[in-house]
């Protein structure tokens, strides 16, 4: 496969720096299928899949895809930011919602069961090299998880002495788990509900079972 190289300059061309002009409509919507493909690939065939691929599965030419995004690695910064993205709109309604406590449990468990599915979750979550492109959006994820320990630190539903780099250990190793064991939706349900138990400093596990969404 012939190395990408960087597309001329183009009116309907953007990036995620927020310098770019707004796209056509129709390029808009090249873009957002492209990457929306390119999550599906990359989720079934991990970060080794082509761009070929891509560009086949999503109907249009290659060069269409280098023209908004000039290298794979663009590709897959647009794919992480937009699931950091969700992941952050998540967190959102969450803290909006009515279960007061218990919003970090239901995000944890969450992101778990993507995790049984998508391989991009987990990429995205072990990733320690993320550029500048997608840090201030794994930032407001980092702060958004933050928000709804400290929640539920004051609800009395988490133990006072659990801290972020921990939880974030934990969600890290979870969904490493839930993709490379095969987790069903029973055994992710008695995972959890240990990991859960600890979090609230419950020895009760029975009673933990039962919090989990």
């Amino acid at each position: 496969m012939e190395p990408m190289t960087p597309a001329k300059p183009s009116s309907d061309r953007t990036d995620d720096s927020g310098g770019a002009r707004p796209l056509r409509a129709d390029a808009r919507r090249n873009r957002e299928r492209i990457i929306a493909v390119a999550e599906a690939v990359f989720a079934e065939k991990g970060p080794s899949a082509s761009t070929e691929e891509v560009a086949a599965r999503a109907g249009v030419a290659i060069g269409t895809v280098f023209k908004h995004f000039p290298t794979k690695q663009a590709l897959l910064q647009a794919i992480m930011k937009g699931l950091l993205e969700r992941l952050t709109e998540e967190l959102s309604a969450l803290a909006a919602g009515s279960r007061p406590g218990e919003e970090l449990f239901d995000f944890i468990a969450g992101v778990v069961e993507q995790a049984a599915h998508k391989r991009t979750v987990v990429t995205l979550l072990a990733e320690t090299g993320v550029d500048l492109q997608v840090a201030g959006s794994l930032q407001l994820l980092r702060d958004g998880i933050e928000t709804l320990l400290v929640r539920g630190q004051k609800a009395g539903t988490v133990r006072e002495d659990v801290r972020l780099d921990e939880v974030l250990a934990l969600l890290t190793g979870l969904c490493h788990g839930a993709l490379h064991a095969g987790w069903d939706a029973d055994l992710q349900r008695r995972t959890l509900a240990i990991v859960f138990g600890g979090l609230r400093g419950q020895p009760d596990a029975a009673r933990s079972r039962g919090s989990i969404r």
